[in-house]
């Protein structure tokens, strides 16, 4: 039987797609392998937000590329957002590499896949849900970007935005359900934009008032959010609805107007802080996470210490933090220089990582003897792991739970990234006694 090994770097929606690539593979009879190396077929899937990632990326293809001069029969495949819709250059510099798919374009690798074993793939790419999710599992109902932040390549990548209908998603949740989830992430680079493609429009909250209807399903999320479209439609059918949990992932990236307007944002600071005010008050008790950017182009020591302002007024329960990285293609890449240096960079990103811990730390110390009620979703260092729907990992002592299962747990210890409980008294007999 053949073997496939699928490689994945980069954001949820990259695992998602792994995801779903993974289940047409196998639907087409093929074994799932750990081993890069010895598989019959090695599909990359691709991240390019951050020089990182695509070094990482092209590294990886160096090794195959010895291999494939091994075993030329392999078959080697690249996806995910290294792909553009043009690949000449690609196809040049990675001659190795038997086929390109951009973002969401499964048809590709599954027909040159299909073809080289002489398997039947015209049904596959109709079976592109996961056929064993995990009790939490991401689905996307949104795909491409057309905000063009002048800094992000994401847009150029994965094309316009396009929704996919309520109905189509819908359809998947209760298939995943079937299949044993109890909560999903609904997944969009602008997830707040679900639904403006469609004529009359829609909203994202029109999607989370009928996922609440999904029988069997506990718990919907989503990210990742934009300020200049978390409507307060949006925002009140959080509050409302009791599957969609209190968290929101709203990305502020600079906390400068001149610097904002320069990353092509569409909002000032005191907009997006109106935004948090505006959760907070609706939602009570909601978390909130970030991502931030330092060292943009031309971004001075005192327009950096206003996203410092921005961190210690919001209090975010996590921050996603990166130093600037240069994206050839993009709008900062020709019209801003990269300026600020790299060591600056270095120590503008400890110094948020510095604040942020303090401040988490600051927030987590407060919910030491308070319960939750958590679902276990992994083990972990001789535990049980799970979530709070605000989502906060939660450690729990090891007596016999399972995947799924929804726990009460008092907080005893914290730390600024994680908590650990024991189960409350009633809970205990209940497991006990299950």
């Amino acid at each position: 039987m053949a073997t496939y090994h699928l490689w994945t770097v980069g954001c949820q929606m990259n695992k998602a797609d792994s995801e779903r690539l993974a289940s047409g593979l196998d639907f087409m009879g093929l074994e799932q392998s750990d081993d890069l190396l010895e598989a019959d077929i090695v599909i990359l899937n691709t991240c390019v937000v951050r020089q990182s990632a695509e070094d990482t990326a092209t590294g990886t293809l160096g090794k195959l590329k010895r291999i494939k001069e091994k075993h030329p029969d392999r078959i080697v495949g690249v996806m995910g957002c290294m792909v553009g819709p043009k690949t000449d250059d690609l196809s040049r510099r990675f001659p190795q590499v038997n086929v390109w798919a951009q973002p969401q374009n499964f048809e590709p690798i599954i027909s040159t896949v299909g073809l080289a074993l002489g398997v039947d793939y015209e049904g596959c790419l109709d079976n592109l849900v996961p056929g064993a999710p995990t009790v939490s599992t991401f689905v996307p109902i949104i795909h491409g970007c057309d905000k063009f932040c002048s800094f992000c390549i994401i847009p150029y990548r994965r094309g316009r935005e396009v929704s996919r209908t309520v109905t189509d998603v819908i359809h998947e949740v209760e298939l995943l359900v079937q299949r044993g989830v109890k909560e999903v992430t609904f997944l969009g680079q602008n997830v707040d934009s679900y639904g403006h493609d469609f004529s009359p429009p829609q909203d994202l909250a029109d999607l989370l008032y009928s996922s609440e209807q999904v029988a069997g399903l506990e718990r919907i999320r989503f990210l990742t959010s934009h300020p200049s479209d978390m409507s307060s439609r949006i925002i009140e059918s959080i509050r409302d609805l009791p599957k969609v949990c209190e968290l929101v992932n709203l990305p502020f990236q600079a906390g400068d107007d001149e610097v904002l307007e320069r990353m092509r944002r569409g909002y000032t600071q005191a907009e997006y802080l109106d935004k948090i005010a505006e959760l907070r008050e609706k939602i009570p008790g909601v978390a909130l996470t970030t991502d931030l950017i330092v060292g943009f182009s031309g971004e001075s020591e005192a327009q950096f210490e206003h996203s410092l302002d921005v961190l210690r007024a919001v209090k975010f329960d996590k921050v996603h933090s990166a130093a600037y990285s240069v994206r050839t293609g993009t709008i900062a890449s020709r019209q801003y220089p990269d300026d600020v240096p790299i060591d600056e960079k270095k120590r503008r990103l400890r110094a948020v990582e510095a604040l942020q811990d303090e401040l988490q730390s600051e927030i987590n110390s407060r919910l030491v003897g308070q319960t939750f009620e958590i679902m276990i979703d992994g083990h972990s260092r001789g535990s049980h792991t799970g979530r709070t729907r605000t989502d906060k990992l939660v450690f729990v002592e090891d007596i016999e739970l399972e995947l799924g299962q929804f726990v009460h747990v008092e907080i005893t210890e914290v730390s600024p990234y994680s908590l650990r409980g024991r189960l409350t008294e009633a809970q205990i007999v209940e497991a006990i006694t299950a």
